[in-house]
């Protein structure tokens, strides 16, 4: 996996990236590190992804905030 393929499918299923940190159980760094590509993707994070889409646990969006005066 790519990192341009990493931010894609984390946007896509609607994860920031502190909330894909949470639920991979990494840093909130390690995961900006794999987009930008500072460091590599380990192998394991593709079958990772598959479970977290078959486990249909996506995150709720987020109710629209109103603005202050």
């Amino acid at each position: 996996m790519k990192a341009e393929e990493l931010r894609q499918w984390r946007e896509a299923n609607g994860y920031s990236q502190g909330r894909l940190a949470k639920v991979l159980s990494v840093d909130v760094m390690t995961v900006s590190r794999w987009e930008r590509g500072v460091r590599g993707i380990p192998p394991f994070l593709r079958l990772a992804l598959s479970y977290l889409e078959l486990k249909g646990d996506k995150p709720e969006p987020k109710p629209n905030q109103r603005k202050r005066k």
